[in-house]
């Protein structure tokens, strides 16, 4: 299941992903055509609903119309989230998760989905299980070639997950306490203490 399960209109979609990928970004009505390969009306028509329900905001510049996302738009949290489970590297694990192997969880930086700015000392994805390397190295190249920065992402078995979680080993604990997305597994078994 995917976002475009969901809202049904394909030009909005492309659109969501397009502003929830580069935030605070503004945008000139031509170049969401140009950036999103939809007719211009269809793009104009959607822009327009989405500013009537209050998540975009319209600019006028000289002869131009600005479009951006609102972050305060109540759903601004949950639609980054369909989308980075739909599009990209989370769309990409979930369609291939069969081919990466067995895994027990999967989860994304809150930051990484946020499209915040690269923290090389943070984890971007956290991958318990049994994992394909060769499978995961494909898509993660594929991501970073698409950011522009390398992945951090850290693999473990699950024997190897419940023993630092035991030992509060402070790299999980660190992890476990910031912002995340669960991509693959059950949030709230991953991180009950046993």
């Amino acid at each position: 299941m995917f976002i475009e399960d969901i809202i049904i209109s394909r030009v909005r979609v492309k659109i969501l992903n397009l502003f929830l990928k580069n935030p605070g970004q503004i945008y000139h009505v031509r170049e969401i055509v140009r950036r999103t390969g939809e007719e211009i009306n269809a793009v104009r028509r959607e822009l327009s609903h989405m500013e009537k329900i209050n998540m975009m905001i319209k600019e006028p510049r000289a002869n131009r119309v600005y479009y951006s996302f609102r972050k305060d738009y109540p759903l601004y949290y949950d639609l980054l989230i369909l989308m980075s489970k739909s599009y990209d590297l989370g769309g990409d694990m979930l369609k291939n998760r069969n081919k990466i192997g067995k895994i027990k969880y999967a989860m994304f930086s809150g930051r990484f989905i946020r499209h915040m700015p690269h923290d090389s000392d943070k984890v971007d994805l956290l991958i318990v299980g049994q994992v394909n390397q060769m499978e995961l190295n494909t898509l993660l190249h594929a991501e970073e070639q698409k950011r522009g920065h390398e992945i951090n992402y850290t693999i473990m078995t699950e024997e190897e997950f419940l023993f630092r979680k035991r030992r509060r080993d402070p790299f999980i604990v660190d992890i476990l306490n910031s912002g995340r997305v669960m991509l693959i597994g059950d949030e709230e078994e991953m991180l009950k203490t046993t």
